[in-house]
Formats: structure tokens, sequence, C-alpha cells
């Protein structure tokens, strides 16, 4: 009975105390959100900024370097993230749209494609919230959560290229922005 009485006592002082809260105008405090999309949102602000520095880093000349002649060419590589994000990102917010980057080979062209895609990009993950993360798009064969489409098409495909880019980076001598401990110096910085 005691546990009962404590228990009743608790509640009505929780409403009291709600009641006089909510009547000098405050408002209770914001349940705390998820931190799902803002880390998806993170994890691309850092994939974005590193490609970026990647293609910005690689000197023009070598833009049709590739690391075996099997392989794609680095600038071939560019273009396919750019058109890769620019097709899922435009995907979510209901449009269809290319930056046509497979058909351009110059540096500025690519580059100026890849920034155009980030941009399709920006406006997809400030689009997506806790509220919308998990609305079915559909892609291809198969539908995936808005904020699935955002992860495996942006984040985990450009951190997958951008391994592989690297090696290109490396095999020119130049340091992978991510590993270039002595900021973006076009490879002048420490050597790993």
């Amino acid at each position: 009975m005691r546990i009962t009485a404590l228990t009743i006592f608790a509640i009505a002082f929780g409403a009291c105390a709600l009641q006089a809260q909510m009547s000098s105008g405050a408002m209770p405090p914001a349940p705390a959100s998820n931190p799902v999309v803002a880390e998806a949102k993170q994890a691309y602000n850092q994939i974005k900024a590193n490609f970026t520095a990647m293609a910005d880093k690689m000197p023009a000349a070598d833009y049709d370097f590739k690391a075996t002649p099997d392989v794609r060419g680095f600038g071939a590589t560019i273009a396919h993230v750019a058109d890769t994000q620019m097709r899922a990102c435009a995907g979510i917010m209901g449009e269809q749209k290319s930056v046509n980057a497979a058909a351009k080979t110059a540096k500025a062209d690519l580059v100026a494609a890849l920034k155009e895609s980030f941009d399709e990009c920006d406006a997809a993950f400030n689009a997506t919230t806790e509220a919308n993360a998990g609305e079915m798009i559909a892609g291809g064969r198969m539908q995936r959560s808005r904020l699935g489409t955002l992860v495996q098409m942006v984040v985990v495909h450009d951190n997958e290229e951008y391994g592989y880019l690297s090696v290109y980076l490396r095999l020119k001598g130049i340091v992978p922005p991510s590993s270039d401990r002595g900021g973006m110096t076009g490879g002048a910085g420490r050597k790993q």
C-alpha cells in the first residue's frame, strides 16, 4: 500500500509540475532525437571532403592514369562517382537528373560534374529527417529506404571508390587527403 501511495503522489506531483510549466509558457524538453540520420550526414560530409580534395589533388595530366590496364582510369572513376551520385540523390528528391560525366575527360569538367552531384546529394541529405528516413524509394530492381539509399549508394559506394583511387594517387607519389596530416598540400605533406 505504501508503494502505491508513493507512486500516486509522484504521478500527481509530476502532472502538477508539468501543468505549471506549460501554463507559464515553458515547454517540456524535447525527447532526444535518434542520432542515425545525423551520423549518416557526418559520414557523408567526411567522404565528400575527402573525395573533393582527391579530385583536386590529382594533376590534370594524370586524369587518364590507370593503376593497371584493365581498370577504369582516375577520371573515369570520378565520372562514375558523379553519375552514380546524381542518379541516386536526384531519385531521392523525386527527379531524374544526369551530369553525363561519363562523356567528359577534362579534369575541370569532371570536377564540375562531381561538384554538381555533391550539390544534389547535399539537398537529398538535408531533406532527410528522422521522420522520412524510412520512406521507401524505388530504385532499379528493388526498393530501399531513403536513408538506406543515401548510405549505400553514396557513403558506402564513395568510400569504396575512394579506396581504389587512393592507390592511384600513391602510385603517382601523392598522399591521399585522408592520410595527409599536413593538410591539403597536393602531396607535399607527410608521406605514409
